[in-house]
């Protein structure tokens, strides 16, 4: 495949050689600097709801950096619907400084299984596409009966309830440049025990017999009040505090776009702008906010996507080794 467009200032040609576009699903052999790399990144295929990998030889463009962000990896589908998009990052890979240019992004849980594109772009105009398939992936339903309280959580406007949701997206919608851990994630609860899971199709029943459907977007974990909860990798808090829905709540930033969310905790142990390391006490688990029982409710969102805590546990999100073609 051979790639030549005139961005700006910037002329790219030759072929993948120069630019490196690996997916996290995909293993492929590129030339970066006329030097064979080797990347390989499991799984080989996506599903729904897990996160893809975006690499590009960092420089590939000109000596110019990008502090703004210019460059993105946007996910597209056979339709041509854009479906989500990150913006790249640096990473250096080696003790001699090798550095990729690095975007997170996830396949949306709704994301039909089949042939997608990654597509990446400067400034808006395509200088490379890869393909890749989503795999077919299947969701349990579930049907939660809430009292009044919980009915009146989710039904009746609150003027802060919107603000609080304005300030939660604006965080977990913006994408720093600071990577303060490259995984694997830990399980923030020692339990195994589940109540519900990740892209559960849920009902919620109210008590005057209407209904109303949702996504979850994280995992449950059934665990006593007083629970030790504890951070998921290295990070930043960037919110510690207690809002109506989700009740006692801490987020934490652990990569540009990449955040863990923490809710209904009976107590908070962390203050915003507090660095934190892979096990640090977050606070203890409880039924604070919309909650039916004691348990804690985790997720991960990237990009502001919702997306598969597991697939962040099971691997490195960052594997130096893949990316440099360590691996055996």
């Amino acid at each position: 495949m051979m790639v030549k467009r005139v961005i700006g200032a910037y002329l790219v040609k030759k072929s993948w050689g120069l630019l490196l576009v690996l997916v996290q699903c995909f293993g492929v052999t590129l030339l970066y600097a006329q030097s064979p790399v080797k990347l390989v990144l499991l799984p080989e295929h996506p599903r729904p709801g897990e996160p893809v990998t975006v690499g590009m030889a960092a420089g590939a463009m000109g000596e110019k950096e990008d502090p703004a962000g210019l460059f993105q990896a946007v996910l597209i589908n056979t339709r041509g619907q854009r479906l989500t998009k990150a913006s790249f990052f640096n990473l250096t890979v080696d003790k001699e400084g090798t550095s990729l240019k690095v975007a997170i992004l996830a396949v949306p849980c709704t994301a039909r299984p089949g042939s997608a594109v990654i597509q990446v772009e400067h400034q808006g105009a395509s200088i490379g596409t890869i393909d890749f398939t989503i795999e077919n992936r299947t969701f349990v339903s579930e049907e939660i009966t809430l009292d009044q309280g919980n009915t009146d959580l989710r039904t009746i406007q609150d003027p802060q309830k919107t603000a609080e949701a304005s300030v939660l997206w604006g965080i977990i919608s913006r994408t720093g440049t600071e990577v303060y851990t490259v995984g694997p994630f830990t399980a923030p609860v020692s339990s195994t025990r589940r109540t519900s899971f990740f892209g559960d199709r849920r009902i919620f029943r109210y008590v005057d017999g209407s209904q109303a459907s949702s996504i979850h977007a994280g995992i449950d974990y059934g665990v006593p009040r007083g629970t030790a909860v504890r951070s998921c990798a290295d990070g930043r808090v960037v919110l510690a505090r207690s809002r109506i829905v989700t009740g006692n709540s801490v987020i934490i930033e652990h990569l540009p776009g990449v955040y863990s969310l923490y809710y209904h905790l009976d107590h908070i142990a962390v203050q915003e702008g507090t660095m934190v390391r892979t096990g640090t006490l977050l606070g203890q688990s409880g039924a604070t906010g919309l909650a039916t029982g004691p348990h804690l409710h985790w997720e991960i969102r990237v990009a502001g996507e919702n997306t598969d805590p597991d697939a962040f546990v099971s691997r490195p999100i960052l594997d130096k080794d893949a990316l440099l073609g360590n691996n055996n």
